[in-house]
């Protein structure tokens, strides 16, 4: 029982996907928060991502291999925009960037992390946690996508209000770690976690 209560989220598997906002740093420390959790988690980055917070940091956090590219070789020679979903009890994206999200709701698929949103319908649901300014995130392009995507079935935690990257005050932060770790694991609370193969 005190097991349970301190590592809730144990046989569960978390696809973190890391995408190119200042909110990259809360990422390292969510994927540590999801490890100390008992998840596992699989880290999926975009080129943009990686220039925030290098890969080896989530590497080192998770034990695990980082997916980056579409191209990259994977140690069990899988498909790296198909494997990491049929895994996944949910997949994260945090920080969730207006591009990325813009690129969602398009369907777009030009690079991996937008693969593996596409690759995720009938494998897992999606959780995002919005970053961004609050002029971006308050334009009608960001709100209408967000609202598609709601109505997809897509999970959105955040954004706070408060201090953002360029100084200004609003609307637009990153939910907080631990506030993201609790809405990932009231989600996959409702349901027992996939049957992993041997």
């Amino acid at each position: 029982m005190a097991s349970e209560r301190q590592q809730p989220l144990a046989d569960y598997e978390v696809l973190l996907c890391v995408t190119g906002g200042i909110a990259c740093y809360k990422s390292a420390d969510l994927a540590s928060k999801l490890v100390q959790a008992g998840a596992g988690v699989s880290v999926a980055m975009t080129e943009a991502a990686a220039r925030f917070v290098a890969p080896l940091t989530f590497q080192t956090l998770t034990g695990r291999q980082v997916y980056s590219s579409l191209w990259q070789s994977t140690e069990r020679f899988e498909a790296a925009h198909l494997s990491p979903t049929e895994r996944a009890d949910v997949l994260l994206i945090a920080p969730a960037t207006a591009d990325i999200i813009g690129k969602i709701a398009g369907g777009i698929a030009d690079e991996l992390v937008c693969c593996l949103v596409l690759s995720s319908t009938g494998q897992c649901p999606i959780m995002l946690a919005p970053a961004m300014n609050e002029r971006m995130w308050q334009a009608p392009a960001t709100q209408a996508n967000i609202e598609r995507l709601k109505s997809w079935g897509a999970h959105v935690v955040g954004p706070a209000s408060g201090r953002l990257a360029c100084g200004a005050e609003g609307v637009g932060r990153m939910a907080e770690p631990a506030e993201i770790l609790k809405a990932v694991t009231d989600l996959l609370l409702r349901k027992p976690p996939k049957k992993r193969q041997s």
